[in-house]
């Protein structure tokens, strides 16, 4: 449903993604002209490979039960990876098909596509693999029953909202044991020298409140992975971070109902490559929009991806 904007009149809160809270650490006038004035950011390269490994990953959620549940004896390891090498494969294609209109528009190899993404899919294949064979080992148990007492279960690309927060996420992937969740960040990039980068704490932390919200359970930790260095970097969940996140909320909040458009960022180099600056900087047409009521973009749901 999308809210027309008129000046003076009362505003509903809204349902914030835990991306648009990043959006506002990135840049507060970015995420303005975006969720506001409904201006955004023609898609990028870098932008439909993300939602490619992202469908990939609801996939291999959505497959991973039905491959667990076919494994009705005993395989060796070797096996198993094959299994999910094949099974994985499938998938990341149905992606790339899924997405090829988008990427054909971008002059983006197919065949290119799968070679760039396939190595963090492979890696990720042989991590489950070998979770289920060393608990099928130490268990004993195969088929569904293998399937039902798995621990942990992996689960990706899981929705989840809190309307006491006015938020929602989609967390990349979460660990299920039997005493709760652990969320995990999978980003590609340069890691940090030590710890992870803030917006990524930042996420963790909005993950972990929306998991004990939802669930009511505790959640002590998460954990960021950075692919291209295959580190594994943990988070704990604290008060503080908590209190950072929910502080968070209400400034993305305050953004999204003000009348005024932030200030340009201070980092020059993300206006550099800002898809938007054009725009930005055009203070006649921003002024225009304002002024002729035309927050039409805003809606109830909203979400930068």
């Amino acid at each position: 449903m999308r809210i027309r904007y008129i000046k003076g009149q009362i505003k509903p809160k809204l349902m914030i993604s835990v991306t648009t809270i990043t959006s506002y650490l990135y840049c507060q006038r970015k995420l303005f002209l975006s969720c506001v004035l409904g201006i955004r950011e023609p898609p990028k390269a870098p932008m439909v490979l993300g939602t490619v490994r992202h469908d990939t990953y609801e996939g291999i959620t959505n497959k991973e039960g039905p491959i667990v549940c076919s494994i009705t004896e005993k395989r060796s390891l070797k096996d198993i990876k094959e299994l999910y090498r094949k099974e994985f494969s499938e998938i990341l294609r149905d992606s790339i098909r899924k997405n090829k209109e988008l990427l054909e528009k971008l002059n983006l190899d197919l065949g290119a596509i799968f070679k760039k993404i396939w190595p963090l899919i492979l890696k990720e294949s042989e991590s489950r693999a070998l979770n289920i064979h060393s608990f099928m080992e130490m268990h004993l148990v195969y088929g569904r029953e293998l399937w039902e007492k798995l621990t942990p279960k992996i689960k990706s690309e899981y929705r989840i909202e809190a309307p006491s927060l006015q938020l929602k996420g989609v967390i990349d992937q979460i660990e299920i044991y039997e005493a709760g969740f652990v969320p995990v960040e999978l980003k590609t990039g340069k890691a940090p020298k030590e710890d992870v980068w803030e917006n990524h704490k930042i996420q963790l932390g909005a993950y972990a409140l929306l998991l004990e919200e939802h669930f009511k359970i505790p959640v002590k930790e998460g954990f960021v992975n950075y692919l291209d260095s295959q580190e594994r970097r943990h988070v704990p969940i604290n008060p503080f971070l908590k209190d950072d996140v929910k502080e968070l909320i209400k400034k993305t909040q305050s953004i999204l109902d003000s009348e005024e458009i932030p200030d340009f960022t201070d980092n020059p180099n993300k206006c550099a490559g800002c898809g938007v600056r054009d725009t930005c900087y055009d203070k006649k047409l921003l002024n225009e929009l304002l002024n002729n009521g035309k927050k039409n973009n805003k809606t109830k749901d909203l979400n930068i991806t």
